[in-house]
């Protein structure tokens, strides 16, 4: 296993907010983290609405493909963040679980979609100040 922490986002379909959170911490951990992200009942793509409010702000997820939430996943991982998924996630001792309470881009324009965004850009940076300080720090 890893030295470095490993996060799991999951939501229902991981076409949305799951995408999103993922590519954030990829994009701003600077390698520092191990991301994982998965759905309890995954989508067949990305939110188009999605990859585009990534897309402003310099983050191509459109090659993502929605994951099945594996009993593996959350074993492997250090914190399980979910996002809607109620029930589905396996727990297990040792991990730390925290629910993030964010609006379901399904459905949404882009416009919408943008504040969902916004928010879990600030999450994440506030999540990496938590569990993977800047070297040095």
């Amino acid at each position: 296993m890893s030295d470095k922490p490993s996060v799991l986002f999951v939501c229902v379909h991981n076409a949305g907010r799951s995408q999103m959170a993922a590519a954030w911490l990829t994009h701003l951990a600077d390698d520092r983290v191990e991301v994982r992200s998965a759905g309890s009942v995954p989508a067949d793509t990305v939110n188009p609405a999605v990859v585009e409010a990534m897309r402003e702000v310099g983050i191509d997820i459109a090659h993502e493909q929605p994951k099945v939430l594996t009993t593996d996943a959350v074993r492997a991982s250090d914190v399980v963040i979910t996002m809607g998924c109620g029930d589905a996630c396996p727990v297990f001792p040792g991990k730390t679980y925290l629910d993030w309470d964010l609006d379901d881009p399904a459905g949404q324009d882009v416009a919408a979609v943008r504040p969902i965004r916004d928010e879990i850009r600030t999450r994440i940076e506030s999540l990496i100040a938590d569990i993977a300080p800047a070297a040095g720090a």
